[in-house]
């Protein structure tokens, strides 16, 4: 039997390699994978793959809310793998045509579940993909945010101290890693 599986905290390329690579060993039939997201063909071996996922840091999602807000967080990484951002719509309408939803619903459903909001969460991402682009000193900080759609440098700046408590050149010249992996937000 075909079926989707929907799966929390699988949230970026390495991700899913981990998965693909379980699934084969495990013999569990992978017929298509996305952040997100497996479709399997499978018998009654649910409980064998919650254990494949909680022992790789994962778990499957079973209530349309955590659903919803899974899809979000997965919607908002995609955003942030292709600089620069280019999103045609704001934000909000963005996810709505995405999700097929109200923007209102999701939003609610995902304050109330995740205790922040959307725009709250994705500066957190954004925070995170400056730390990445720091590390990797191919751009400046300018080139940065306007990679990142920053209105101007003196935004990212005091929102990356506001986040992270530090400036973005302590952040730069301390040469430590402080980045969070993205499953860890929230």
């Amino acid at each position: 039997m075909v079926k989707d599986f929907f799966v929390k905290n699988m949230v970026c390329d390495r991700c899913i390699k981990v998965l693909r690579d379980e699934m084969e060993e495990n013999n569990i039939h992978l017929l298509e994978i996305e952040l997100g997201r497996l479709r399997l063909e499978i018998e009654d071996e649910t409980e064998k793959l919650k254990e494949l996922l909680e022992k790789n840091g994962f778990s499957l999602i079973d209530s349309k809310g955590e659903m919803l807000v899974e899809q979000v967080k997965v919607e908002l990484v995609k955003v942030l793998q292709k600089l620069p951002l280019e999103l045609e719509k704001n934000l909000s309408d963005y996810l709505a045509s995405k999700l097929g939803s109200e923007y209102s619903k999701i939003s609610k459903v995902f304050s109330f579940t995740e205790g922040m909001t959307i725009e709250k969460y994705f500066i957190k991402l954004k925070i995170e993909k400056i730390k990445e682009l720091i590390q990797d000193k191919e751009y400046n900080f300018t080139e940065m945010g306007q990679l990142l759609n920053y209105s101007n440098i003196h935004h990212l700046s005091r929102q990356f101290k506001s986040e992270t408590g530090m400036s973005l050149s302590d952040y730069k010249s301390g040469q430590i890693n402080f980045r969070t992996s993205l499953d860890r937000i929230i």
